[in-house]
This record gives structure tokens, sequence and C-alpha cells, in this order.
């Protein structure tokens, strides 16, 4: 199940790529332009989303769709990368009205926008230091100890935070929703922006745990309907992130 929730990172040990975010609007196919790659779950148990390049209107944009199905798309970053600013928008055509964050069956997200964090295992208790690392052997890849992931949701209000069902090793924070409490609800079929102080948020995530911010692994981005047997479409824009020079 942790193989499962926690989502592949690359391993820094093997991982030299440019701490900028390769922009979907410079693709000139609908390939991933690399060095993002598609990533589904292990031992492909559940049918992959259909992750692509589109062009919607004048902008060549990250097009997601599920149906029962699950997949991200991941970029990797170069090693030391420091937790800084991370921008992006985003756009929701069909959100899953099943989800729930709070509950295994309806762990699903429309969109999300996931930031990966190099986090020592020896931050970690003695159950899920070795949990993870059962995992990491099981799965072949390189399991993050720390997932922070923004989320797009049809039920919980802006602001809620919280753990995935499975796994304690990624914390969610609701950042659009469909409910009207405390913000009015986020607009479908229309762009929304974001930025986030990644520092700020892992301490508030994983505080906890450390109380320094480890390097960042990789940014991901993600969509999956395979909990609640629906279907999803949404896009998402280039993505930037601003590092910076020490941590805190």
């Amino acid at each position: 199940a942790l193989a499962s929730a926690v989502q592949a990172a690359p391993d820094p040990a093997s991982t030299a790529v440019a701490a900028v975010i390769t922009p979907f609007s410079g693709a000139a196919a609908a390939a991933l332009p690399p060095p993002w790659r598609f990533v589904s779950l292990p031992g492909n148990k559940v049918p992959p989303a259909q992750i692509d390049i589109f062009a919607l209107g004048p902008d060549r944009v990250l097009r997601l769709r599920t149906d029962r199905s699950y997949g991200t798309a991941s970029h990797a970053l170069a090693p030391k990368t420091t937790a800084g600013t991370l921008t992006w928008r985003w756009r929701l055509d069909q959100p899953i009205e099943a989800a729930d964050l709070r509950k295994k069956e309806g762990d699903d997200a429309a969109l999300k926008v996931c930031a990966m964090f190099d986090m020592p295992l020896d931050r970690l208790g003695f159950v899920e230091r070795n949990v993870l690392r059962l995992a990491r052997s099981a799965s072949g890849e390189y399991l993050p100890a720390a997932t922070l992931c923004y989320v797009w949701d049809h039920k919980l209000p802006v602001g809620t935070e919280l753990a995935n069902a499975y796994t304690k090793r990624v914390r969610f924070v609701v950042v659009d929703s469909a409910t009207n409490a405390p913000k009015p609800a986020s607009p479908l079929q229309q762009w929304v922006s974001h930025t986030r102080d990644l520092r700020a948020d892992f301490l508030k995530a994983f505080g906890t745990e450390s109380d320094t911010v480890p390097p960042l692994l990789a940014i991901v981005v993600g969509a999956d309907s395979d909990n609640t047997g629906q279907s999803s479409l949404g896009y998402v824009g280039d993505i930037s992130l601003t590092p910076l020079t020490a941590q805190p």
C-alpha cells in the first residue's frame, strides 16, 4: 500500500538534472518534454492515466485524463535543490465527485502538484523507517520520506491539511475546492493560479519530524481515480520553482 501511495522519485545519487523546470508550453509534440517522465503504479496494477501535452486555445499545456486510472508526470531536480517558491496554474474541467481524501476508498485527486523532499530516514520512527525501506526494495523505486501535495478537491474546504489515508509520508494541502466555505468555490473550466512557499508548508506539515527543510528531489503533477472508479479531466500550465540559496 505504501508503494502505491508514495510516488517514485529519482535516486539523488544518480540524478543530475537542472533545477529549472522544463515548461510544457515549449513542447513540440504530445509527448512529455524531458526530463518530465510518466510514472504509474508499481507493477501496473491500475490502468495508467492519460497524460500528454495538449493545445488548449493558444497555449500548450499538460492534460491529465483519468478513467478509473492513475498516473503522474515527474520532473527530477538537481541534487541538493533547495525549497523555495513554487508557482503554477491549473484548470479543472471534470472533478471527481466521490473523492474523499480522508478515506482509502476516496483517496483520489483530479489534480495535484507535489514536491518530493529527500528527508533522511533517521528522522522517521523505527516502524515507519523500516516500512519505507521494505517498500523501496519491493517496488525498486526511490520512494521519498516526505511528499507534500497541493490538491484540487471536491469536498474538503480550501486550507484543509491532512495526511494521506495510506501513509503519513504524503501530506495534502487543499488549495482549490468545490465547497463555498471558508472561501467561494473554485471555478471549473477556468484557470486558477497559485504561489506557495515550500519551506513554510513543509515545516507546517512535517515540522514535528524535521526542524530543517531537506533538499527537493522532484516536482510531480498527477491525477488518479482508481479508488472511486470515476473519471476526471484537468490541465496544468507551466510550473516554476525559485530555489533559495540557503536553507533556514
